[in-house]
């Protein structure tokens, strides 16, 4: 074995190793509909200057939202239930009383001159001064605040050994110049004077007083707008205090005044029937590769097992969530892997058939070789789109792109380092390179066959594909337009009513009854002991009394405990990240594909991922589907889906060019469709099997989940091809062709022979 074959086996069996000792011994957290969690209501007070009312409430929200998320809770709800409470549900939470307490800390930060030593009557002060003991209890009169919370820029916890300060935080203020006033100031007194000492004060205690360093000129204080804050933290100390000045102060006080467990919002049946599925899917892909690739299909599937097991590994490594929608994109993220396989695996059948008596090992070596730039370039594309949904998005669509990398990492591993390393180790054996047709190498192909004998010319006239495109686009648009989208309850808001029933009452049952009684969206959840929440969209009077007869129906009786009206889950302020997160995700995409390619390729990327997202909203609406979480799930894996499929037919494009730099761009786009076709055919294949099986064995909770990505699916792959394509044609006419990538030298043709070869 050459060494860098000896190296990539070492490295495969290294990330193997490390994967199956994560997964064993770090349990993964599962979501709230999985698994149920920790609930808690927390209330608003109003104070002296501002009243807690519906707009406050909804501001508190949001800061909660930005501290659960550095918590590292993935995938939590949180709601606001009336004008005055908010309803945290925080799935695997270990301690929740220390989770209740980090949310209902006000965190108000100030920064305040000292005006002396705290001898005064502190009722008689000035409003806005006060009188504080500081770190060793020394009272201290405090001037009006100078800076606030609201001027922090950033906050984090370091460890510095060397100057023995140990754990502290490094406070960044947005306005370095206030900073500098107030320490100039300070720095007017005499070394020893209180009034040289700046206090920090967080929930009216002084957490840190320092004295301006005798360095430092009187007026010109300390520029730069950084401090620190030391006071013998602890690690665990120093991060949760970085966390709550760097979350922001809560605009009004807030009280805990209910705390429960929870249980999952799909029942024991709903799961298991999605694990089935996911079993039937999974296995029905495996084997359709064995049948197309025999025995590289055996090998792309055992690689395709290490994928998955890479795959949860980085996910319980990450403490990442898993939610039902989670899991059921991670086993179609499974389908989608055998893309990279069936690149490899395409590739290698092309360069078998193009060459006299070609031995397995070089024509898998070309196939690796060939297929690695687009490989490459469709996962850069994803990895690019998921660093921005978690860097600038939060709560589930923080979770997707959590996911989605790694996802994207481990689908590299197993398709460029596993399954070469074992393709290789099997091509090498003497009993395969005696019987080629058992790679499943040595033939071209069924497709590629018919497309080989026929030679359809699909880019003689683009503007047909672009027309049918538009048609199709206006009709999704009229959708839209005319039906208007049914937004599920994350997104609107609705009603919460809680209810004590006689008996234990199991949610899929409820769950199946209020859908049978007209209520289909209905999240129902056990509460407490012998609870039940309904959380539906707003009801009218007649509605509520249908609900409540229902659920007395199946728990023998039950009693309202608690009805309120709540807001959506996805906020506007959620909402306005993700979207600005997706919209740079594109501009991005559009770049790298505008510098790896040429601009017209990444505009016809875009451009059919745009088109793919407007053709799937819009048959949504014309079947009166629910647009919420699930669909948001399924609508970022199209775009993904999307993006790798254009970018493979690019990357053929480029290659062919450079061979041919004089032909015209209609004619090797076409030939680089016919090329890739089969590829895609098989890839798509795959991920059928996959998507059928969940919806029709993985129950109602995934119906809708397993439409919408088969819808975008298909309309993905013909975008791809007939929509990307076609708009990158005609951008390079109006451009009057362009520059030409540079001409490779010739290579010497090799003679060919007629051969006969059958697939399966």
């Amino acid at each position: 074995m050459k060494r860098p074959a000896r190296v990539r086996a070492l490295f495969a069996l290294a990330v193997i190793a490390v994967s199956v000792f994560v997964a064993v011994t770090v349990p993964v957290r599962l979501g709230l509909d999985l698994r149920g969690g920790t609930q808690i209501v927390l209330e608003t007070r109003s104070t002296e200057t501002l009243e807690a009312d519906a707009e406050a409430t909804d501001r508190t929200l949001e800061v909660l939202r930005g501290r659960i998320d550095a918590l590292g809770v993935a995938e939590p709800t949180i709601v606001r239930s009336g004008d005055q409470r908010i309803i945290v549900e925080l799935p695997g939470v270990q301690d929740p009383r220390k989770a209740a307490d980090v949310l209902g800390r006000t965190a108000q930060l100030s920064v305040h001159p000292v005006k002396g030593p705290g001898t005064g009557d502190a009722e008689k002060l000035p409003q806005g001064e006060r009188v504080l003991p500081d770190e060793s209890g020394e009272r201290l009169h405090l001037g009006k605040a100078a800076l606030s919370g609201q001027d922090v820029k950033s906050a984090e916890s370091r460890f510095d050994p060397q100057s023995g300060a140990g754990w502290h935080v490094t406070v960044d203020f947005e306005d370095g110049k206030g900073w500098a006033r107030l320490t100039g100031e300070a720095a007017c007194h005499p070394a020893g004077d209180p009034q040289r000492r700046v206090a920090i004060v967080l929930d009216d205690k002084i957490i840190s007083s320092p004295q301006v360093d005798p360095s430092v000129a009187c007026g010109a204080g300390i520029t730069g707008g950084s401090t620190q804050i030391t006071g013998s933290f602890t690690s665990d100390e120093a991060k949760e205090l970085a966390l709550l000045v760097h979350g922001g102060a809560l605009p009004v006080p807030v009280e805990t005044v209910e705390q429960r467990t929870v249980g999952p919002t799909l029942g024991a049946e709903a799961i298991r029937a999605s694990a089935w599925a996911a079993v039937v899917g999974t296995a029905l892909t495996a084997l359709f590769v064995l049948v197309v690739y025999r025995l590289m299909g055996l090998l792309a599937v055992v690689a395709l097992l290490c994928y998955g097991l890479i795959s949860y590994a980085g996910l319980a490594a990450l403490g990442a969530t898993l939610t039902l929608p989670g899991l059921a994109g991670f086993v179609l993220a499974i389908g989608m892997a055998v893309d990279a396989n069936v690149l490899v695996f395409e590739r290698a059948r092309e360069e078998y058939a193009k060459r006299n008596r070609p031995s397995g090992r070089s024509a898998l070596t070309a196939g690796f070789k060939g297929a690695f730039s687009a490989i490459a370039d469709s996962n850069v594309t994803t990895l690019i789109a998921a660093a921005l949904l978690f860097v600038l998005a939060s709560g589930p669509v923080k979770g997707f792109g959590v996911t989605l990398g790694i996802g994207v990492l481990a689908s590299m591993i197993s398709a460029l380092v596993i399954t070469r390393v074992l393709a290789e180790f099997a091509v090498a054996r003497r009993w395969v390179h005696r019987r080629p047709a058992v790679t499943g190498l040595a033939s071209v192909g069924r497709v590629r066959a018919y497309l080989t004998r026929r030679d359809p010319q699909l880019m003689r006239r683009p503007r047909r594909w672009l027309a049918v495109s538009a048609v199709v686009l206006a009709v999704a648009a009229a959708g839209i337009v005319v039906r208007g989208l049914n937004f599920g309850v994350e997104f609107t808001g609705g009603r919460l009513i809680e209810y004590s029933t006689e008996q234990t009452v199991d949610p899929d049952r409820a769950r199946a009854a209020l859908a049978d009684a007209g209520f289909p969206q209905a999240v129902v959840q056990s509460s407490g002991d012998s609870g039940l929440t309904v959380r539906t969209e707003e009801l009218t009077n007649e509605e509520a009394v249908k609900v409540e007869e229902t659920v007395a129906e199946v728990g023998g009786g039950a009693e309202k405990v608690r009805d309120e009206l709540i807001g959506p889950s996805l906020g506007d302020e959620l909402r306005r990240n993700a979207l600005i997160a997706l919209g740079l995700a594109l501009t991005a995409q559009l770049l790298y594909l505008a510098v790896r390619f040429r601009w017209m390729f990444g505009t016809g990327a875009v451009a059919a991922l745009a088109h793919d997202v407007v053709i799937l909203t819009g048959i949504f609406a014309w079947l009166g589907k629910p647009v919420d979480g699930v669909f948001l799930a399924a609508l970022l894996t199209v775009i993904g889906y999307s993006v790798n499929d254009s970018v493979v037919v690019f990357d053929r494009i480029r290659e062919l060019w450079r061979k041919d730099a004089k032909a015209p761009l209609a004619q090797v786009t076409n030939q680089a469709i016919l090329q890739t076709v089969p590829r895609t055919v098989n890839t798509g294949i795959g991920v059928i099997f996959i998507l059928a099986a969940l919806a029709l064995l993985g129950g109602d909770s995934l119906t809708d989940f397993s439409l919408a990505l088969l819808i975008g699916m298909l309309v993905g792959t013909y975008s791809s091809v007939l929509t990307a394509s076609p708009l990158a044609i005609e951008l390079d006419a109006r451009a009057g062709g362009g520059k030409r990538p540079r001409r490779t030298a010739p290579r010497k043709p090799t003679p060919r022979t007629e051969r006969t070869t059958t697939e399966v």
